[in-house]
C-alpha cells in the first residue's frame, strides 16, 4: 500500500475549489437519502427497542421518542440508521 501525501491532497482540494469558483470545474456532489423511520429499521432487524438502543448507543427513551415522533434523530444517529438500513449485516456485527 502506498503512503498518502496528505499535504498534497489538501493542496489539490484547494485547487479544485478555486477552479470551481472560477467556473472552470464542476465538483462531484453526493446526495444521501434520509433513512427510513427508526421503527421500520428496527423491525426489519428484528430487535427489541432495548437491544436497538444498545446498538445505536442511545437510551431506550431516545428510541421511544424517535418512534413516537417526539424527537428526530440527528447527526451521527442518522448515519448509524443509514448503515443499519443499507448494511444490516454490518450493523448486526456490533452486537
Amino acid at each position: 500500500m502506498s503512503k498518502r501525501d496528505i499535504g498534497q491532497e489538501i493542496l489539490n482540494g484547494i485547487r479544485e475549489v478555486k477552479a470551481h469558483k472560477a467556473g472552470a470545474k464542476v465538483l462531484r456532489v453526493h446526495t444521501l437519502k434520509e433513512p427510513a423511520p427508526p421503527q421500520i429499521i428496527r423491525s426489519k432487524l428484528k430487535l427489541s427497542q432495548s437491544a436497538f438502543a444498545g446498538m445505536m448507543g442511545v437510551s431506550l427513551r431516545t428510541i421511544q421518542d424517535w418512534e413516537q415522533g417526539r424527537r428526530k434523530p440527528s447527526g451521527p444517529a442518522i448515519a448509524l440508521l443509514r448503515i443499519a438500513e443499507q448494511k444490516p449485516e454490518v450493523f448486526k456485527q456490533l452486537a
